[in-house]
């Protein structure tokens, strides 16, 4: 056959059957998403503040149960915190402190990083918490959760937002589980 030749059938049909078949190739894992909903973030029957860190996402988890969501930013070097100045935000499961005022970011709740446990193999940090956005920021167009930009800290987009979790913490205690 020679360039441009059709193997055979009507153009048309051919280019609607491939049109077709892209559709429903699309569409399938949509309609498989759909079935099966992603399980829930949330430690069973334990109040937690939950960040899952691979879809910038902080959760507050009320007795196991989904309570709010919000998007946020992590460190700049990303995630596995080890030293003081690397950039990253920690892993693991930590106590957090009182939520108290900040000059820089409004509303600060102080992560209890490192743990005592990566004390001992050489993990080091001060001053890794829960914020909002930096001071003269928030509705200025800045991108405070579109970009990981902090020193190590996670970000929400609004005092709005951190000062929700800040009266969740005081309520219930939880403890903060990044993973």
């Amino acid at each position: 056959m020679g360039r441009g030749a059709r193997c055979s059938g009507d153009g048309r049909r051919h280019a609607a059957g491939a049109l077709a078949l892209a559709l429903a190739a699309a569409l399938a894992p949509a309609a498989a998403g759909a079935l099966d909903p992603s399980p829930s973030p949330c430690p069973r029957s334990r109040d937690a503040v939950v960040v899952m860190t691979d879809r910038r996402e902080l959760w507050l988890c009320s007795g196991g149960t989904p309570a709010a969501q919000y998007a946020v930013a992590l460190g700049r070097s990303g995630v596995g915190k080890r030293r003081r100045g690397d950039g990253r935000t920690p892993l693991g499961t930590y106590p957090l402190g009182d939520p108290r005022p900040s000059p820089q970011y409004g509303t600060f709740i102080p992560i209890a990083y490192p743990t005592p446990a990566q004390a001992a193999r050489g993990f080091t940090g001060t001053a890794v918490g829960i914020h909002g956005p930096p001071r003269g920021t928030e509705g200025a167009g800045y991108p405070v959760t579109e970009v990981d930009w902090t020193q190590g800290c996670i970000a929400t987009g609004s005092d709005e937002d951190v000062d929700a979790i800040a009266a969740f913490v005081r309520a219930r205690r939880p403890r903060l589980v990044i993973r």
